[in-house]
């Protein structure tokens, strides 16, 4: 069995970061180790929470790591609460590189062509520094405009901007770029995955739901990672998230009752199974 690791924050009530991937990553067959970045009572979309900062464990935990020789066949990053936790994260990724062949980092930083709370320019450049690192990463629109220097067009933007954007992405020295969140083809929403050494190109589109919540890039991530290390091809790996969030959606929005927190992906989990 695959062992992997993913490092970002857990909210405990709230469907994103480590509530999802765990059970997303655990569904399709890979066992799913932790390093949690952050505690929250819930996520951040709520009027209140409580946050309580686990940078200062990291080393420490590491550090047993490698006492009881536990290697990892890949690892994947989310939301990473602060420009301290990208200088260790980088440090964990030389300490574990030997064993890991894939790194996968999602950069949360932004949504809607503004940063999240708390984060500036430069932690953008250092969230740059850290996608050179990795072999994928997911950035949406608004995350990869504003590691390229570029404006945020909202949907006002054509196929032109979304090559520059990644052919930028690639310049700077990310590997593999997923960008997600792509609407210039009316009532559709897509995905392009980009190999900056060869320059393939691959892109899956499907129909475009205007519904908004927390945790769908969490789920798309999650899928696709672990999808990648299964073995399945880019083309493959970015169908299978795409069309996992989208069923979660849609399964969500039957419920009257749902709640407004994020999507009932947990119907779903056993169609991941290899």
């Amino acid at each position: 069995m695959k062992r992997i690791l993913t490092i970002q924050d857990i909210s405990c009530v709230g469907k994103c970061s480590l509530t999802v991937a765990l059970p997303v990553i655990s569904a399709q067959g890979i066992e799913a180790c932790i390093l949690p970045t952050a505690l929250l009572s819930t996520h951040t979309g709520f009027k209140n929470f409580t946050f309580r900062d686990l940078t200062d464990e990291f080393d420490e935990i590491t550090q047993v790591w490698h006492k009881e020789n536990i290697a990892f066949d890949g690892i994947y990053t989310g939301f990473l609460g602060s420009f301290s936790q990208l200088e260790l994260i980088e440090k964990i990724f030389n300490e574990f590189n030997d064993s890991a062949p894939l790194i996968l980092v999602d950069p949360c930083m932004g949504d809607n062509g503004k940063l999240y709370h708390g984060f500036d320019e430069k932690f953008v450049m250092k969230m740059r520094e850290l996608c050179t690192k990795a072999h994928v990463i997911t950035p949406n629109i608004t995350e990869a405009s504003f590691m390229c220097g570029m404006p945020f067009l909202g949907s006002d933007y054509t196929q032109d901007y979304i090559l520059e954007l990644l052919e930028n992405l690639a310049s700077f020295g990310a590997r593999k770029i997923v960008l997600k969140g792509i609407r210039y083809k009316q009532n559709e929403c897509g995905i392009i995955a980009y190999d900056a050494k060869t320059k393939e190109k691959v892109e899956y589109f499907h129909e475009f739901l205007p519904f908004h919540t927390s945790g769908t890039g969490d789920i798309f991530a999650s899928v696709l990672f672990g999808s990648l290390i299964n073995g399945e091809s880019m083309q493959n790996s970015i169908k299978k998230a795409a069309n996992f969030v989208l069923s979660s959606i849609k399964v969500t929005l039957k419920d009257k009752n749902r709640t407004w927190y994020g999507v009932q992906f947990e119907k779903i989990l056993g169609t991941l199974a290899k």
